[in-house]
């Protein structure tokens, strides 16, 4: 085989087009942010409904096994107790409150207008000792 200056400039634009790929994304802003919570909790709660759900079927077929079991007269022992199915309820979304940062939160002090320069002319070694 001989070697052809194509492979090389092959390697080098492969190398250049991952290059957008290491790119940094900006930071989702709020109202992104809000929805996929939304979406997260909308999902979590059609999980809880398909469970109700389930758990109700399960219930319907084996009433019906009991029952079909009885007629013809089969031995049925008495069904295992399992916790009552719970009905998770309609879907409600209340966003969580957004805490604005520190620094807009105005936790800081106010900045004042200066009345006086930072510094007087007495020298620190005459100023009493604070405490």
């Amino acid at each position: 085989m001989t070697n052809t200056p194509l492979l090389p400039l092959l390697g080098l634009l492969g190398c250049l087009a991952t290059l957008p790929v290491l790119a940094k994304l900006p930071a989702p802003s709020d109202e992104v942010t809000a929805k996929a919570a939304e979406a997260a909790a909308k999902t979590a709660h059609t999980g809880k409904v398909d469970g109700f759900k389930l758990c109700l079927a399960i219930d319907r077929v084996a009433g019906h096994y009991l029952a079909a079991a009885k007629r013809s007269g089969q031995a049925v022992t008495a069904p295992v107790e399992t916790p009552a199915c719970g009905d998770p309820g309609p879907f409600s979304w209340a966003p969580a409150e957004v805490k604005p940062p520190i620094e807009a939160a105005g936790a800081h002090s106010p900045a004042e207008t200066a009345k006086a320069p930072p510094s007087s002319l007495t020298p620190a070694a005459d100023l009493p000792a604070k405490k």
